[in-house]
């Protein structure tokens, strides 16, 4: 599927893995780089959806209620009031570790929560997931190529 939508797809499917979507990015861009892309504009496409898709997770938290995000979403209440701590004690440090899985989302949620700067959080958000796909593409090359 990913050779027929290229780098569209690792864009869309990188969006949607780094929303409250379970979806794992890495096996996109690990295929994206076995498939031949060039390993650059594999890391930068990927770091851009994941970073947008962690930035409506960052938008969920600053628009929606307690009872919006339990009810629609199912994001437990005391997970987010943990990751709400973390984040507090953390500061903008935290959206680095945006790209965790699981606990990822729920930084990215408590970040918005609280009304952190979006500027700051997209640009430390995306240095976590750029950083994070060049890790991987390196596993990668070293393994398979």
């Amino acid at each position: 599927m990913l050779e027929k939508l290229g780098l569209f797809g690792l864009f869309l499917g990188c969006v949607l893995s780094a929303t409250i979507v379970p979806f794992s990015s890495e096996a996109l861009v690990s295929g994206a780089s076995l498939l031949g892309y060039n390993v650059w504009v594999v890391v930068i496409v990927a770091s851009i959806g994941n970073t947008l898709g962690g930035m409506i997770s960052f938008g969920m938290g600053w628009l929606c209620k307690w009872e919006w995000l339990e009810k629609y979403f199912r994001v437990k209440r005391e997970k987010i009031e943990k990751a709400h701590k973390k984040v507090e004690h953390y500061g903008y440090i935290a959206a680095l570790f945006t790209w965790l899985p699981i606990i990822g989302d729920l930084i990215a949620i408590a970040m918005g929560f609280i009304r952190m700067n979006p500027y700051i959080t997209t640009g430390l958000m995306f240095v976590g997931k750029f950083v994070r796909y060049l890790v991987v593409v390196g596993i990668i090359n070293l393994a398979f190529l």
